[in-house]
């Protein structure tokens, strides 16, 4: 068993692969670490320009496009490693970016997760949307992180340079202690992709554990390498993942008035999108909440398979509206936010 195993899941980034991979080789290898790449069905010349230039790349090669949650369950569920490093393929690492990540889960065995900063390869001074300095959900399940409050991303000063419990780890570069990534049972395979990260952590936390930050291991993240933001799928995904994550995690007394609550932000949002002749994101949103109706029964199992965990809010949770604090008040920084008490 080796001691870290870096996995990129990688579907047509063939660009990013030789963009990219060259300084996660450089940085990264040694005799405790492994590079492996797991190609979910690429249909271009990913795997060949893996066999070819990057020798030294583990490969584990799927037949289909599995997704973001079961390629990874499938890849790791072949990998026999101490510590799951996973990586996106656009994302560039810096020189010592491990280390600080494996010492900070070795402090604590509660420890489960830990997330670098996460800032913008193409404007490097600011943080980047997928995690920044650690992430957050506010009661509603709206994510936000410390550095960007929905669509606002600060610049980075060094004011959320501390080494803190956050909520939600970002997919793109989460490092997981394998042992519990497999005892929480992966990720959630029908999420496909968008959220799922948030899941994992919150059902983590349910179980007693922490998710970390720390600012002493930075990486660079293009972002969109897949879907851009703006994308009517990915806003499908968003839409319904988030309110699966909510039915799986929130405990009893909050989880009714809580999706009522969302149906009624949700119906505003595609009001929104009507307003904008947005009518494919009007679609998505409509979409969403049909495709969870038709999943419930399935969840409900899955609560009941762990209901005892679901006590009350774990740690972390704001709780106050993200929106009435971005949209009403005004606060697009996160060191502005009302305190949640």
């Amino acid at each position: 068993m080796i001691k870290t195993a870096i996995v990129i899941l990688n579907w047509n980034g063939e660009s990013y692969l030789k963009k990219f991979l060259p300084g996660v080789l450089k940085y990264s290898l040694g005799p405790d670490v492994e590079v492996f790449v797991a190609d979910n069905g690429s249909t271009d010349q990913s795997v060949e320009v893996l066999k070819s230039e990057f020798p030294k790349v583990k490969l584990i090669l799927f037949e289909k496009n599995h997704g973001f949650t079961e390629g990874y369950n499938l890849a790791l569920k072949e990998i026999k490693a101490q510590y799951y490093l996973l990586l996106n393929s656009d994302i560039e690492v810096t020189k010592g970016w491990i280390s600080p990540l494996i010492e900070t889960l070795e402090k604590d065995e509660k420890r489960a997760v830990v997330m670098p900063k996460i800032k913008d390869y193409n404007k490097s001074n600011h943080f980047e949307y997928a995690g920044a300095a650690g992430g957050f959900i506010d009661k509603f399940g709206y994510p936000f992180c410390r550095g960007r409050i929905l669509n606002a991303i600060e610049e980075d000063h060094g004011q959320y340079d501390q080494e803190l419990e956050v909520f939600w780890a970002t997919g793109a570069c989460m490092c997981i202690k394998a042992e519990i990534f497999h005892l929480a049972g992966g990720f959630d395979s029908y999420m496909f992709a968008h959220m799922e990260e948030i899941d994992l952590s919150w059902r983590l936390k349910n179980m007693g554990y922490k998710i970390m930050f720390t600012p002493k291991s930075t990486v660079y993240h293009v972002g969109g390498g897949t879907l851009p933001n703006e994308h009517p799928q990915k806003l499908y995904y968003n839409f319904r993942n988030n309110l699966i994550l909510l039915y799986k995690n929130l405990p009893k007394n909050k989880l009714l008035p809580t999706l009522l609550t969302r149906l009624f932000l949700d119906g505003l949002a595609a009001l929104k999108y009507i307003l904008s002749l947005k009518f494919a994101f009007v679609w998505s949103v409509l979409r969403a909440h049909y495709r969870f109706y038709t999943v419930v029964g399935k969840y409900r199992q899955v609560r009941r398979q762990y209901v005892d965990l679901i006590s009350d809010y774990p740690d972390n949770i704001y709780r106050r509206s993200i929106l009435k604090q971005f949209y009403i008040k005004r606060v697009n920084k996160y060191s502005d936010l009302a305190p949640d008490n």
